[in-house]
């Protein structure tokens, strides 16, 4: 057997540079670059491997987790048929990290973690941020990596990267179940030689299957789609990582089958079609609440049912409703008590639309459908709150979609603007909407943006993000100018944390914690607040002093001005307003949150009596 001697850190870059990805017809690299932070624990390592392969690119980032939020945003930007690694030190560089891998991982998304550690040698222990054990010598903080990693290895010897290699990518290529894959490596060991097979730097065509459904399961979903009279289609995130946006859409034409989006699946339907319904679950549209709460049948494709994004647990109310789950994850497929039809998502709408040829929901049906979808067109409008000296949420959504194109990318993920924008946001490409929300991880948006933005650089991307996430991690505008990548970010400040502060208020609070004021115990979060005891930020300041070019909009006509300056410019441009954070769009769905069980204040008993009433709604779908 031929060997190559290199040091651990140079085996695993160049191992990474040869992996290759392909689905149906299209081929390409698997790993697009290494982002990273270099500490003493990965510097002598990682450091000089990446400097001496130029086939991999390295960018610098600012944050340990606002580098795997960029990887994990253009993992899902890319369908997860293209990955990003990232490395750090040892120590809080790596625990860093742990934010960004549980996000990876809640979201289904590959994500290649390449944390420094500590020697493998223990005659040097204990090191500099060694979390010393009395009862064990071979834990270190990268144990924390476990719980929210997909597949985790320490390499202690370099013969042991020849074996776990090639599951780590095996793991981070599974349509199922991947996430984030963490490679936890001993600073020593990173350094060290050792002969490699020569086979792992040859290139390796990671093949990406599209499992067909058993056929007499799938003959069992035909009969009880033939048999519904008021189906319904819930697309999820899997629509569009399958690619199957336009099998969906030749369905429901076929068939007349209407459709509710979630967070993940929002743009997997153009707006403007005639069955979309809009969105689903809490933060849904009418549409997207009434006909599902009616449905006899409902069927699943690429949803986990997230008690949020789908009201999972109370939504579907027909006595009779029956369950159909088109997924790759058995762990999704058996949700709901659902006739469990494992598949890709695209292969099985391909299949049922040719087995259900000439069946079409009535007619009664599609014109209850279409009148709802219509109603809600005139009816937003009229719910869409409009401000008097300020602007609302709202009309910052409103103004900033009108002046987009089809092809722009919207970003966001924390607070109430992911809620607004589920319900307002038009989509027309299945790029078009970018949400993570199965973390809804604050601090994601700008980072996310530009991972987004490393993935399609022809595109415009925007992120829109609250003060309060904007607080925690805005560094990366400024790797945003280093890799000359310009993203637009619509800063929207509501002075706090504004979806908290609507959601203790609804449960019999105060808006306690959630405003920026001065005297925390003094002041409730009510419009009543003085002006003098706001805490008031220069985020002007804050974002020029980053280096990104800043525009103010304090109505909706000079918004919309501002978002076509900033389209036109070449550079990141941030656009700040302030928005009145107690004018909000109403729900049409519930979702349980805990309500005390105590006697005062008496908003507490009004928010548990309705909570009881919201309760017998629930029902266990799995066992009806």
């Amino acid at each position: 057997m031929k060997t190559i001697k290199k040091t651990v850190a140079q085996a695993l870059v160049d191992y990474l540079t040869v992996q290759y990805v392909s689905r149906d017809e299209s081929e390409h690299r698997l790993f697009g670059g290494c982002l990273g932070i270099f500490g003493h624990g990965n510097v002598a390592g990682l450091g000089l491997a990446l400097q001496s392969n130029a086939s991999l690119p390295y960018i610098p980032f600012r944050n340990e987790q606002a580098m795997v939020h960029a990887a994990v945003a253009y993992a899902k930007a890319k369908n997860r048929m293209g990955i990003l690694a990232c490395t750090s030190s040892i120590g809080p560089g790596a625990t860093n990290m742990i934010t960004g891998a549980a996000l990876a991982t809640i979201n289904r998304l590959p994500v290649l973690l390449l944390p420094g550690d500590i020697f493998a040698k223990r005659h040097v222990a204990p090191v500099l941020q060694q979390l010393e054990s009395l009862s064990q010598q071979d834990i270190s903080v990268n144990d924390c990596f476990k719980p929210v990693s997909r597949y985790w290895d320490r390499i202690e010897r370099p013969e042991q990267l020849v074996a776990s290699l090639p599951q780590a990518v095996k793991v981070l290529t599974s349509p199922a179940m991947t996430g984030a894959v963490t490679l936890s490596l001993p600073q020593d060991v990173q350094a060290e030689a050792y002969d490699f097979p020569s086979g792992m730097f040859q290139k390796r065509l990671w093949r990406i299957e599209r499992i067909r459904a058993d056929r007499s399961i799938l003959s069992l979903a035909i009969d009880r789609i033939r048999a519904s009279q008021r189906p319904v289609i819930i697309a999820g995130g899997g629509v569009l990582y399958s690619g199957a946006t336009n099998a969906l859409l030749h369905l429901i034409e076929q068939t007349g089958i209407p459709v509710a989006v979630t967070m993940a699946g929002k743009s997997s339907l153009a707006a403007d079609h005639p069955l979309n319904l809009g969105s689903c679950g809490v933060t849904g549209t009418a549409p997207g609440v009434i006909i599902p709460e009616g449905a006899d049948l409902v069927i699943g494709i690429g949803t986990r049912y997230s008690d949020f994004t789908t009201s999972s647990k109370t939504l579907f109310q027909h006595p009779g409703v029956q369950f159909i789950n088109i997924n790759v994850a058995d762990v999704d497929d058996y949700k709901l008590g659902a006739l469990a039809v494992k598949a890709d998502a695209k292969v099985c709408l391909e299949e049922l639309a040719e087995a259900l040829q000439g069946w079409k929901v009535t007619e009664q049906y599609l014109s209850e459908v279409g009148e709802r979808i219509i109603n809600w067109k005139k009816e937003i409008l009229t719910l869409a709150p409009k401000g008097k000296e300020t602007l609302t949420q709202a009309e910052v959504i409103e103004a900033v979609n009108d002046v987009t194109e089809t092809s722009d990318i919207i970003v966001a993920a924390s607070g109430s603007l992911p809620g607004d924008l589920h319900k307002l946001w038009r989509t027309y490409d299945p790029l078009n909407f970018h949400m993570e929300y199965g973390y809804s991880c604050m601090g994601y948006e700008i980072a996310g943006a530009l991972g987004v933005k490393m993935a399609h650089p022809d595109r415009e991307v925007i992120a829109m993000v609250g003060d309060g996430s904007y607080l925690m991690m805005s560094q990366e505008i400024l790797t945003s100018l280093q890799e000359e990548k310009k993203l637009i970010v619509v800063l929207v400040n509501n002075f706090g944390f504004n979806s908290i502060g609507s959601l203790s208020r609804s449960v019999g609070g105060k808006g306690f914690g959630t405003r920026m004021v001065k005297d925390i115990k003094k002041n409730s979060d009510s419009s009543q607040t003085r002006p003098e005891d706001l805490l008031r930020c220069d985020f002007v300041s804050n974002a020029k002093s980053l280096g990104a070019e800043v525009l103010v909009a304090r109505n909706s006509e000079v918004l919309r001005q501002a978002i076509k300056k900033a389209r036109q410019n070449t550079h990141t441009t941030l656009i700040y307003t302030e928005c009145d954070r107690y004018q909000l769009l109403p729900d049409f769905s519930w979702w349980e949150v805990p309500i005390a069980e105590q006697e005062e204040p008496p908003e507490v008993l009004k928010a548990r009596k309705k909570q009881l009433e919201n309760k017998l709604k629930q029902r266990p779908y799995d066992h009806l």
